[in-house]
């Protein structure tokens, strides 16, 4: 997975006390100019280390998945956290780096100022040096905040698998879509009766002739053009493009959902001219309600109508075959 082992992001003051009690034991372990010398060159180091580790913790956004760098842009703007998106979230990452370049700098400008001097102006100088690299991790404050605070929104992320096929399903809010994909998976999204519930895509899996399938649950996609569309659903429109094998398009007939059943297909038909190559398919997902709607499928998970039946559905529409490695003869 992307992000699940992204490591929880130091406070500066946490930063500064580790530097500093650590060249503390440095410093007792010698005495007179060794001592400022170690005690300096051991703070520096912690600074530099530490500070570089948060920056080289962070994946390559150049090189992740599409998918996982469209649903992080989205995720940590809908979160709230104190990050604008993947471009504010370098720029963080890019000032933790320079801090760490800075504990350098400062180390070797001060080492040598540090060599052939009698213990008491070596003493001044590595004070020097701590209040400068105290200056420079308070600097960046700010950055390590924000970037701790993204990290704990983006290790909440499904871990959705490039090589497994995925059926996408898709719909305006409270049209039943988690309620469908909790009750044929292992998926434990919260159901509720109010718009955009599902506030990040989850995934389940079931399994049929030994492939494992990815049952993906989009946040309620509103039918309104790409830049009116919020960072929630932002994230239904990423998975769609990237990982579907067949879109599932929920329609409350009965439009208890609080949505119009012509609203509802016309984002049906949106998504079926832009997705041309991937099955989509509609479905009538209260059917015990109301079946007033040309579908391809009727489902109540309320009654079982089709519940099993949809998922077998899908599973033919994507039509998915194992690959076997070659053997020859």
């Amino acid at each position: 997975m992307t992000f699940e082992n992204l490591q929880t992001v130091p406070r500066s003051e946490e930063v500064i006390d580790k530097a500093f009690s650590r060249a503390a034991r440095a410093g007792r372990a010698k005495s007179g100019l060794e001592a400022q010398q170690s005690m300096l060159q051991t703070a520096a180091n912690v600074v530099s280390d530490n500070l570089e580790n948060v920056s080289t913790s962070w994946p390559d956004f150049d090189a992740i998945d599409p998918f996982y760098y469209e649903l992080a842009d989205a995720v940590i703007q809908a979160d709230g956290a104190d990050v604008g998106g993947v471009d504010e979230l370098r720029q963080h990452l890019s000032e933790v780096t320079w801090a760490s370049r800075q504990a350098e700098a400062i180390r070797d400008e001060y080492q040598s100022k540090l060599r052939n001097v009698d213990p008491e102006l070596a003493r001044k100088h590595r004070k020097q040096a701590f209040a400068r690299l105290a200056d420079v991790v308070e600097e960046i404050e700010g950055d390590l905040l924000a970037l701790n605070g993204a990290r704990d929104t983006l290790r909440t992320l499904p871990d959705i698998r490039a090589d497994e096929p995925a059926i996408v399903i898709a719909g305006y809010p409270n049209v039943g879509k988690s309620t469908f994909v909790n009750a044929v998976t292992n998926a434990r999204n919260e159901i509720a009766s109010y718009p955009f519930t599902t506030k990040q895509v989850r995934v389940g899996h079931v399994e049929r002739d030994r492939i494992r399938y990815q049952l993906i649950d989009t946040p309620g996609l509103l039918d309104r053009p790409a830049e009116d569309r919020n960072g929630i659903e932002r994230q239904a429109v990423s998975a769609l493009e990237h990982l579907a094998d067949c879109i599932l398009v929920f329609v409350d007939a009965s439009g208890a959902c609080g949505y119009p059943v012509e609203t509802q297909l016309a984002l049906r038909d949106e998504l079926a001219a832009r997705f041309e190559d991937v099955p989509v398919l509609t479905v009538c997902s209260k059917a015990d309600r109301s079946r007033d709607l040309e579908a391809d499928h009727y489902l109540s998970v309320e009654t079982g109508e089709g519940v099993e039946e949809l998922v077998d559905r899908a599973v033919e529409a994507v039509d998915w075959e194992i690959e076997l490695p070659f053997e020859e003869g």
